[in-house]
């Protein structure tokens, strides 16, 4: 390549935001007959390795020094702040099945459609979900830079790139020692969420060979809810309760008629006298679940990671990659209630009764039919908190060859990696023992924690039937793969522009997949659990190529395609096409269309049946319980699996350009058209309700029973091959560089991220409801002079509407405003001649607070917003 290619080569690696990660070492700018050649290199989103580091798709990269400066301490942490990240993404919680995972959602379209890769080779999918990609078991100190493929990539990558790649590149070409540990405490709760890391990172390399590796750890405290002032009693059902059968009227416990429904077992005095039960009226006693619940679960990642490389020749190498970590999560839930299935009524002699004339609670029906079968619901607080403990374990190793058959570049290689949980329940209630328990009068519903008892031998006999109700429940998951792939790139032929490029290759994938819960759990007998076992295995084989056109001197297309063959449910072709056009040294224009896929997973074409208790807006079922209309309640409900579901499939088309006019100012724009068919779509409880109060179609085999008064029975969830969802949007990257010489020099980075619109089957625009803001964006400012370094980050989530109901005539009404949440961060390091730097930084150092609307089940949307204050921060790092 001439001098002046050489130099637009850069200049463009600068205005697509990657400059900073390009490394050009001494062998790769050889002179040969008085020309300079340039080294070809790979990006994300394509297989051929160009002189150019930006091809025609769009990739933003976070090298190492966007990493250091952000001040976070995970993958997961950094890319949840990310303009891409646009609707949120779900992060380590108490209460939910996947409590210590934490995903990335490209574009708002789901975990699952945002493929995440390191190194180039997807991550497994976390056993705890089967069908989404954990990025806590990533060590932060492995990080050499990561890359953003904001386009559709399945012609290159496969399943599930829909919404686009993360591509993590872990470290290399580093020598010496790097020693590094840090702290942080945050300021809004008022206790809990502090944080530490550390790190140790060595290298070495010679004429032939090098080797990269290091241990890391960081962790996060757990925070309670009650930590945080805002936070009100919850008022669960689940407290002490009966549910009045149809058409029984009797007299309440304030000594007014009784409507029937939902009544409180206890007079108001007796419930508020019970730790964490209160009363609503005089007819309701509800427990407060928030007085215990954790609202962030803790983690902490303990990793350790060697990369080696071994050149034989000059022409073979051979490379490999391990990487060992292990993470963990604890989180706290509220006591156990008797939800479906697990208890939930009491026999018509049970002392707990009021059906039963013998018994205290007597409460005389009006129907004169006498005592009778009843339900209840009851929070046995006795039996302590739910608390949960997850161990996940993650091994990956890899090694491959590359190198030189004649005019062919090959490489091969084999993979495997595993990644296994291990969970721990404690505190959750054996339903058939609950049930003889609270018919006998042994556990009285009045008496949780048995205060009647007076003698040692009634309080230990008293302990023996507690024990007897407490269970502790395990859960064992699996994800497995072993690969192998191979390539080959060659020159093909001289056209006007340069030379025809290509790349073929093949890849083979063996999956499986274990969600194993404990046989109590699998046979629906534990009550304040969900979930069931799921397992299964399959085969995949894909064959690719790759292809660049230079057509004419500044214009090139790539076609690209994928086939991909599953043993379990079928195939997909994937193909793209992708045009780059540099107008002149200062202006490309670049345009692409793809299509997609994402494969049915093997947790949703696998699992057994799964009870849940999901919480509804249901008038019927709300004045069955004797509450007023457009209240929430829990109903029961039953997940299923479809081992005929197939995949989904996408169209997308980008337009975009990049432009630098001067020396310190360049900047990119790309449009983007998304569109998923035959949607893989989860119904849930609220869907089908909506979709039985519309008369719109339920996929067969879901739905909702009811009972003969109207109230849910049980609804029937799962998955479905159904609809079609559509986006659009606008990424904007703009870059400045100011050199002030003496003065230091200023550099400044703008991603913003816009959406036009989000439609599923045609329907409205859903963008600013609840969740789903319309623009993101990031704006990073750094100055460095002499030995300081400065940065300043402003990140922006745009506003929303806070209240989206449906009204008469089908219509929808958005009203409230949650406001454009902005919060500012600020770092200095000092570098000093030793080789120690040492910063000092605060994230959202005025402390913005997240506002307050109720999303989720919590104060606020806990997927989107972090309500940790402001982070202060302190780290030290020493290399030799």
């Amino acid at each position: 390549m001439l001098n002046n290619q050489v130099s637009k080569a850069v200049r463009l690696a600068i205005a697509f935001g990657a400059a900073s990660t390009a490394v050009f070492s001494a062998s790769s700018i050889a002179a040969e007959e008085g020309v300079e050649k340039v080294e070809r290199i790979a990006v994300t989103g394509s297989r051929i390795k160009r002189t150019d580091l930006e091809g025609s798709v769009p990739v933003t990269v976070i090298d190492r020094a966007a990493i250091d400066f952000s001040g976070q301490t995970s993958v997961s942490d950094l890319l949840r702040n990310t303009s891409f990240n646009s609707a949120g993404s779900f992060r380590p919680q108490s209460g939910s099945s996947a409590q210590g995972v934490s995903q990335i959602n490209l574009r708002g379209l789901g975990a699952s459609r945002s493929l995440i890769l390191v190194d180039g080779r997807r991550l497994p999918k976390s056993p705890s979900t089967g069908n989404s990609q954990d990025l806590n078991s990533i060590p932060m100190a492995a990080v050499e830079r990561i890359e953003i493929l904001s386009d559709g990539a399945s012609a290159v990558y496969g399943s599930d790139a829909i919404a686009g790649v993360v591509n993590i590149i872990t470290r290399k070409d580093f020598n010496g020692i790097e020693m590094r540990i840090g702290a942080s405490e945050v300021s809004l709760p008022k206790d809990g969420g502090d944080r530490e890391e550390g790190s140790v990172v060595f290298g070495a390399s010679s004429d032939k060979s090098s080797v990269i590796g290091g241990v890391s750890w960081n962790s996060r405290d757990i925070i309670y809810e009650n930590a945080y002032e805002w936070v009100q009693p919850g008022a669960s059902s689940f407290g002490a309760n009966w549910v009045r059968p149809s058409g029984y009227d009797g007299i309440g416990a304030d000594g007014e008629p009784s409507a029937g429904g939902l009544s409180s077992i206890l007079s108001a005095s007796a419930c508020d006298g019970i730790d964490n039960f209160f009363s609503l009226g005089d007819d309701f006693c509800a427990y407060n679940f928030n007085a215990t619940n954790a609202n962030e679960a803790s983690t902490s990642n303990t990793s350790a990671f060697l990369k080696a490389n071994y050149d034989i020749n000059d022409d073979w190498r051979i490379l490999s990659h391990t990487l060992v970590s292990k993470t963990k999560s604890f989180g706290r839930y509220a006591p156990t209630l008797n939800d479906a299935g697990v208890g939930a009524f009491m026999s018509a002699d049970s002392p707990n009764n009021p059906t039963n004339p013998a018994s205290p609670f007597y409460d005389a029906p009006s129907d004169g039919l006498g005592a009778r079968e009843v339900g209840y619901r009851h929070r046995f607080a006795a039996l302590g908190n739910r608390d949960s403990q997850v161990d996940n374990w993650s091994t990956d190793f890899m090694i491959s060859v590359e190198g030189q058959i004649g005019n062919v570049f090959v490489d091969f290689g084999a993979r495997k990696n595993q990644t296994k949980t291990y969970e721990i329940g404690r505190g959750y209630l054996m339903g058939s023992n609950a049930r003889t328990a609270v018919d006998s009068g042994d556990y009285m519903l009045n008496d949780p924690f048995g205060t009647r008892f007076t003698t040692d031998e009634e309080r230990n006999n008293y302990a023996k039937v507690l024990n007897g109700l407490n269970v502790t429940t395990s859960r064992i998951g699996t994800f497995q793969q072993e690969e192998v792939f191979g390539s080959a790139a060659f020159d093909v032929m001289e056209m006007n522009g340069g030379t025809l490029q290509a790349v073929v290759g093949l890849e083979y994938r063996k999956e499986d997949y274990s969600d194993t819960y404990d046989s109590l759990s699998e046979a629906g007998q534990v009550g304040g659990s969900a979930g069931n076992s799921a397992g299964g295995g399959r085969n995949l084989t894909s064959a690719y190529f790759e292809a660049l056109f230079p057509v004419m001197e500044g214009l090139e297309f790539t076609l690209a395609g994928r086939y991909d063959d599953y043993s379990d449910y079928g195939s997909d072709f994937s193909p793209k096409v992708s045009v780059k056009y540099d107008v002149n040294d200062e202006l490309v224009l670049r345009a692409s269309y793809g299509e997609g896929f994402r494969a049915p997973t093997l947790d949703i074409l696998t699992a057994k049946p799964a009870p849940d208790n999901p919480s509804v807006s249901d008038d019927p079922s709300c004045l069955n319980l004797g509450l007023a209309a457009g209240c929430d309640v829990q109903v029961s409900a039953i997940t299923l699996a479809n081992a005929e579901m197939g995949s989904e499939s996408s169209e997308q088309i980008s337009l975009g350009l990049a432009y630098q006019p001067t020396d310190w100012l360049n900047f990119s724009a790309d449009y983007y058209e998304i569109e998923i068919s035959n949607m893989i779509r989860f119904f849930g409880s609220d869907t089908i309700l909506t979709r039985e109060q519309t008369g719109d179609p339920i996929p067969a085999g879901l739905g909702v029973t009811r009972l003969s008064n109207g109230g849910i029975d049980l609804i029937t969830q799962g998955y479905a091959n159904e609809g079609k969802w559509e986006v659009s949007g606008l990424d904007v990257n703009l870059n400045t560089t100011f050199d002030f010489d003496a003065a230091g020099t200023l550099k400044q980075t703008l991603q913003f991220s816009h959406q036009f619109e989000s439609k599923i089957d045609g329907g409205r625009n859903t963008l600013k409801d609840t969740g789903e803001p319309q623009q993101r964006a990031s704006l990073s400012n750094s100055y460095a002079i002499q030995d300081f370094d400065f940065t300043w980050n402003i990140n922006m989530i745009g506003s929303q509407y806070e209240d989206v109901r449906q009204v008469a005539g089908g219509n929808v009404e958005r009203t409230g405003n949650i406001a454009t949440w902005i919060t500012h961060d600020l770092q200095a390091t000092y570098s000093f001649p030793t080789g120690t730097k040492v910063s000092v930084g605060m994230q959202n150092a005025f402390e913005k607070e997240p506002q307050l609307s109720s999303f989720g089940g919590r104060s606020y949307n806990f997927d989107l917003y972090d309500a940790y204050g402001r982070v202060t921060y302190l780290r030290f790092s020493q290399s030799f």
